[in-house]
């Protein structure tokens, strides 16, 4: 039955048949490395391939105790002005801020699925951390190392926690990132929106 509702729900294309942007798309793609669900969407604002607002409410609630927008706004807030990566520097030797944007950027989606955004509000959200993120990084490489070892030293802070077994191992999110990077991956958000393209005038995405 629960399966029966999970596939009778409508395609996010259906209710948002408006393809991104190249410069849209590379905002959405700051996420795609947080998120290895099958049911997640890597090419649209909002965060599933079918539309499940309650879902993005419970993982909101579950993961960050998120209920209300305000909430929601003040640690988008946090995440942006320092969030993990200064804490994060002493054990690394640098700041890590791709591990803070994936979360900023998955939030801020899950936030819009869920009514606590509106489309236009996320959008702004999600220009606010252009700038950073582009004059930190050139590439969706070193974008990916900096994720990668950020959430390493997170999967370390847990051991000895109650919540040490909750994150996947380091080699699932490895191969996600890998597949990601791969150029022959013709579904990697990160071919469809290169790097460089954010520096670029922003254009229509080819048809599908």
């Amino acid at each position: 039955m629960a399966i029966w509702r999970k596939w009778s729900r409508p395609k996010t294309e259906s209710k948002y048949p408006a393809r991104l942007t190249m410069h849209q798309l590379w905002m959405v793609s700051l996420s795609a490395p947080v998120s290895r669900d099958k049911d997640a969407s890597r090419t649209t604002l909002y965060p599933f391939t079918r539309i499940d607002d309650a879902k993005a409410e419970r993982w909101l609630a579950e993961q960050w105790e998120i209920t209300t927008p305000e909430q929601l706004i003040g640690r988008l807030g946090r995440l942006a002005r320092f969030g993990y990566r200064a804490q994060f520097q002493r054990v690394l030797g640098f700041a890590p801020l791709a591990w803070d944007v994936g979360l900023y950027v998955d939030i801020s989606r899950r936030g819009f699925a869920c009514g606590m955004l509106t489309e236009v509000d996320t959008w702004r959200l999600l220009k606010d951390i252009v700038p950073a993120v582009a004059g930190t990084y050139g590439s969706w490489n070193e974008y990916a190392d900096h994720y990668l070892q950020g959430r390493q030293v997170w999967r370390n802070n847990l051991r000895g926690t109650r919540d040490e077994n909750f994150p996947a191992p380091q080699s699932a999110s490895d191969e996600h990132l890998k597949a990601l990077l791969d150029p022959a991956n013709r579904t990697s958000p990160w071919n469809l929106a290169p790097w460089e393209a954010i520096s670029n005038p922003d254009r229509p995405r080819p048809g599908r």
